[in-house]
């Protein structure tokens, strides 16, 4: 709920108060600090964690020094080119000229101010991306990434109160004046000269999912289940404008029945999607998200993903392919019989499947691919479509992240960022870009954070 009004009396006061201890406010959380700020950050959780935790962790970023030291030419604006390109010009151009320019200083600041160990993924490419650019931790994980950003922040001396979920929102006029917040131990109140929204979105809402992006209703929700959607019901008591609430970011390669995210390294290396009939059905190098809605579209809501030991090795720099292994999602077979065999796909079909490859040439769905052919021994893994999270949300002054109001002008002391805030998806799942939900967690989180009012 929301409160156009405000109370009386709070229990205490702070200047800047953020909602959410995901990468969007704890990097906030940073700069607000570093900006001399008094920042509390509140988090539902008993620990911060989060989509963020759930991730690969990769940040995009455009003309970095990491790039530059691998020898990738990159600016700012190509980034922006191919984050509109991906999502058909539906975005904000000032929102994506904001991210793209953003990008890169925020990385060089978590890694340079923070120590946070970045480097750059240099062995294949994602999907809509003119150059490598995605910048992750050693482990290749979101669960790495969370946990060093809260020690960044605990290393400042900020302060982060768990198991504390906002369940109100007062504000006077155009100006916010608090929250209503439930601890463990009953209600408590807290008044702000400035909030920012970090928590995510409404992926774990079902109902919400079902009346803004009823194609994905029945996927599996592989996001946080602390995403309710509070900042969208926040946003419509408040008068604030929301956009592209039907966006989201979905994914295709999820093993089943373990609900283990695979890295879609493993389809941009070369491999293939098959159905339960051994036979392909899309062009899988569109991208991750839709693959979620184009793998629920096969029989039974699944399929394989088939690649080989060579992709194999290069997917095992991510933490989740290295469980997915340990859990024998991975299927290890040294012929096309005995991948058919390990499972259960009609061995003529997928023999077929597998030589008609053009390697080089482009098949009949539109996939380039390149000359390097799967060979055995083969890998493979049961998949499924699930949902990530949302991508839709409120709508923000990009030199800001301020909430634009219905009525026009900006709320003068919220901002939003992460999941709160409309992202640079489109309006759909296919403007998803690698790393778009990351990308705005930082950036805007960066942003909000550094205004001092």
């Amino acid at each position: 709920m929301s409160d156009v009004g405000s109370l009386p009396a709070f229990d205490f006061e702070v200047q800047t108060l953020i909602v959410g201890a995901g990468a969007a406010g704890l990097t906030a959380a940073l700069a607000a600090h570093e900006a001399g700020q008094q920042v509390l950050v509140i988090e539902a959780d008993a620990v911060p964690s989060g989509s963020t935790a759930l991730s690969a962790g990769l940040i995009p970023a455009a003309g970095t020094r990491f790039q530059q030291a691998a020898g990738i030419d990159d600016t700012p604006a190509l980034f922006a080119a191919d984050i509109q390109r991906k999502a058909k010009l539906e975005n904000d151009p000032a929102l994506v000229a904001a991210m793209a320019q953003n990008a890169a200083p925020v990385v060089e600041w978590l890694s340079e101010s923070h120590g946070l160990p970045f480097s750059l993924v240099t062995d294949f490419d994602y999907p809509g991306h003119a150059r490598r650019r995605m910048h992750g931790l050693p482990s290749r994980s979101g669960r790495e990434l969370i946990d060093r950003l809260r020690q960044a922040a605990e290393n400042a001396g900020i302060d982060i109160v768990c198991n504390r979920r906002a369940t109100a929102v007062h504000a006077q006029a155009n100006r916010v004046t608090g929250l209503t917040v439930q601890a463990p131990d009953g209600v408590e109140t807290i008044a702000c000269q400035r909030l920012i929204l970090a928590c995510n979105g409404f992926g774990g809402n079902r109902e919400m999912v079902a009346r803004y992006m009823p194609k994905i209703e029945n996927a599996v929700w592989f996001g946080h289940d602390g995403n309710r959607g509070e900042a969208v019901e926040w946003a419509e008591a408040l008068g604030l404008e929301t956009r592209s609430l039907g966006a989201f970011q979905g994914h295709g390669n999820v093993a089943h029945p373990h609900g283990i995210l695979i890295t879609w390294a493993v389809i941009m290396e070369g491999g293939i999607q098959v159905n339960t009939n051994g036979q392909r059905f899309w062009n899988e190098a569109q991208g991750y998200s839709e693959a979620a809605r184009a793998v629920l579209a096969q029989p039974g809501g699944v399929a394989w993903a088939v690649f080989d030991a060579r992709i194999a090795a290069i997917a095992r720099q991510f933490e989740d392919f290295k469980q997915a292994e340990a859990s024998g999602a991975v299927r290890m077979a040294e012929d096309v019989a005995a991948l058919a065999e390990a499972t259960g796909l009609p061995q003529a079909n997928l023999c077929a499947t597998l030589s008609e490859i053009p390697q080089g040439q482009t098949d009949r769905y539109g996939r380039r691919f390149g000359e390097t052919r799967l060979t055995p021994p083969y890998a493979a893994v049961k998949v499924t479509g699930a949902l990530f999270h949302t991508q839709g949300g409120i709508a923000v002054d990009p030199p800001t992240a301020r909430a634009r109001l219905s009525a026009g002008g900006l709320m003068e002391n919220l901002h939003a960022t992460g999941g709160a805030a409309c992202g640079v998806s489109g309006t759909g799942d296919s403007g998803y870009l690698s790393g778009n939900g990351l990308l705005s967690a930082v950036t805007l989180g960066w942003i909000a954070g550094s205004r001092s009012g």
